[in-house]
């Protein structure tokens, strides 16, 4: 039975992480698809572009909390040690989990966004430490170049080498999930990396704009 239970967060983990909230908030408060719009991406950093700052904050914010949730899911489970390999890989199962319900949103039509933002708050749930680090890196990064595409690059490829220069993590799965999640956020990037070569990427905005994109 409980193995039943166990697997039954997995698909609860993917349901959290499909809420789509940058779709949910543009078209409940702006009437705006942001899918159709700017990049035509359903995250954290389009919704900004296309929205303004007023949206994109709680998309962001909700959006770290449903990795966070997604991941806390093991807790429910009275089948896990906290701090052992199996209680990580679990955390780590989850959180995938979510991190693809937002990519693929069930409930508006699999096409969400890219995920940085629900992966930083499995991170979060994981490894506080190591993430408040690269999140730290990802601020001075944006704050320089105002480029959030090539700080979450940046950020998350200091992730893996933190890990295992730094904190010296022993768990395997945790290296090779922390390497994957450079390797993802470089492809999920593709074309952000070829307009910053041709420097045509978006700076973003600091300040509010008052025209976004056509949208009055």
């Amino acid at each position: 039975m409980s193995l039943i239970f166990n697997l039954l967060l997995i698909p609860s983990a993917y349901l959290i992480g499909s809420i789509a909230t940058s779709v949910w908030i543009g078209k409940a408060f702006y009437n705006v698809d942001v899918r159709e719009h700017g990049s035509g991406n359903a995250g954290f950093t389009n919704t900004v572009r296309v929205l303004g700052w007023k949206a994109g904050l709680p998309v962001f914010f909700i959006d770290v909390l449903k990795g966070y949730i997604a991941v806390s899911l093991v807790r429910m489970s009275g089948n896990f040690v906290p701090g052992t390999i199996s209680f990580i890989n679990f955390q780590l199962l989850l959180g995938a989990a979510a991190v693809l319900g937002h990519i693929f949103p069930l409930y508006v039509g699999f096409k969400g966004g890219k995920g940085v933002a629900t992966l930083l708050g499995l991170l979060l749930a994981i490894q506080p430490h190591v993430t408040l680090i690269c999140l730290a890196i990802f601020l001075v990064s944006f704050l320089t170049t105002r480029y959030v595409s090539l700080s979450s690059m940046i950020a998350g490829i200091a992730f893996p080498v933190l890990n295992i220069l730094v904190f010296h993590t022993t768990a395997v799965s945790l290296i090779i999930f922390s390497m994957i999640v450079s390797i993802l956020l470089l492809l999920t990037h593709q074309k952000n990396i070829e307009r910053l070569l041709k420097r045509e990427e978006s700076r973003a905005k600091i300040i509010k704009r008052k025209n976004r994109e056509g949208i009055r």
